[in-house]
């Protein structure tokens, strides 16, 4: 647990030694190429925020199936590992370190986007549209997993992993947050089942504890990171039960040496915060709310009130997206930069993306409006 509320004092995480305790939180941008591979672009992007204490790179999928949006990256071919050494070096040379997130998006995907139907753990359809390549599209009724898909998927997250660190990463972290395919096996509008994956506690967090066990075993827990949303009900999300959900998951993955537990929208104040940190022996990283664009005070009170809590990290996402030396000027308490039109987070290039300015640089600020604008869930 932390005993400091110092941002940039350094801190322990596996095999790491993090300069400073912030963390730039995972966030799908949309740049990779179709396949899932990703680009030069993103390299460049990503060796601009290198400052951070630790690099959480955006969703990954650990097979097709998993694939959520166009664009997004994948880590399940040669071709992908090969495109994330080329993000991984950049952001070596620029004194950086990453880990790489897993995310299977479940019923969150469209034939449209991967050519596949959606695997879910019961055959209920997400309640909105989905973004594909053609538009937003309506929802498909997804196909209920088997046991072998479950077997299949978990061995998929487990080789995923196995390719990340191939590809230079120093860790990986499993999503089971943001009403992704591990959040619905968690949650009881989503997971019907009648079998060990469902119905009770114990059954409906299986799934994902599976999963963070398989991949542990396969790269070594300290260089493995779980993250989770309590109570968050995006993607048409309702967990029920969100009070015992979670400190059953943290009992039951507590004793394996985890590098992390990384919690979403974290409030100091809620009991289960408290809950949740007495019950992680290990280190917690906390994801904060904020305005779309906050003030530099706004982050720095937000942080230290975490760090205050017990939070031994602190994981930022849209000040990362806008302000590529973030680090620099929370320290100097300088201004950040405004968050951008917010569908240039999702359109591809590089505006919105890698001519954020740094301090002492002036870039020019397009204004931008979309009626094709996507769901902010997305971020982080």
């Amino acid at each position: 647990m932390s005993n400091t509320t110092d941002l940039f004092a350094s801190a322990p995480l596996g095999p790491l030694t993090l300069p400073n305790r912030l963390v730039m939180a995972p966030l799908t941008r949309n740049r990779a190429e179709a396949d899932g591979t990703p680009t030069p672009l993103m390299a460049t992007y990503y060796a601009q925020r290198a400052t951070a204490g630790l690099i959480v790179a955006e969703a990954a999928t650990p097979n097709a199936a998993g694939q959520t949006y166009p664009n997004i990256t994948a880590v399940h071919s040669a071709r992908h590992v090969a495109g994330w050494r080329l993000v991984t070096d950049a952001v070596r040379e620029a004194g950086g370190r990453m880990f790489l997130q897993l995310q299977h998006g479940g019923r969150v995907g469209h034939p449209a986007t991967s050519g596949l139907t959606p695997l879910a753990p019961s055959p209920v359809p997400l309640p909105e549209t989905v973004f594909t390549p053609d538009g937003h599209r309506p929802a498909v009724v997804p196909r209920e997993m088997t046991t072998e898909d479950i077997r299949t998927t978990v061995a998929d997250f487990a080789r995923a992993a196995r390719n990340a660190l191939d590809a230079g990463f120093e860790g990986v972290e499993v999503h089971s947050a943001n009403g992704h395919l591990l959040h619905q096996f968690l949650a009881a509008n989503t997971n019907l089942r009648t079998d060990g994956y469902g119905g009770s506690v114990a059954a409906r967090i299986r799934f994902t504890a599976e999963v963070v066990e398989a991949v542990a075993a396969e790269i070594g827990a300290e260089r493995v990171g779980l993250r989770v949303s309590p109570g968050n009900t995006v993607n048409g999300i309702a967990e029920g039960e969100t009070d015992a959900l979670y400190p059953a998951l943290v009992e039951r993955l507590g004793g394996l040496g985890l590098a992390y537990l990384h919690l979403v929208h974290a409030d100091p104040d809620a009991p289960l915060f408290g809950r949740l940190r007495a019950g992680w022996p290990g280190v917690l990283i906390a994801n904060p709310v904020l305005p779309e664009s906050p003030a530099t005070q706004a982050v720095r009170h937000a942080s230290a009130r975490l760090l205050a809590a017990g939070a031994d990290l602190v994981a930022l996402g849209r000040p990362f997206l806008a302000n590529p030396d973030l680090v620099a000027r929370l320290r100097l308490d300088a201004p950040l930069n405004p968050v951008r039109g917010r569908y240039l987070m999702y359109v591809g290039g590089a505006t919105g993306y890698t001519d954020y300015p740094a301090l002492g640089e002036v870039t020019a600020q397009p204004s931008s409006s979309s009626s094709d604008a996507l769901d902010g869930s997305r971020v982080a």
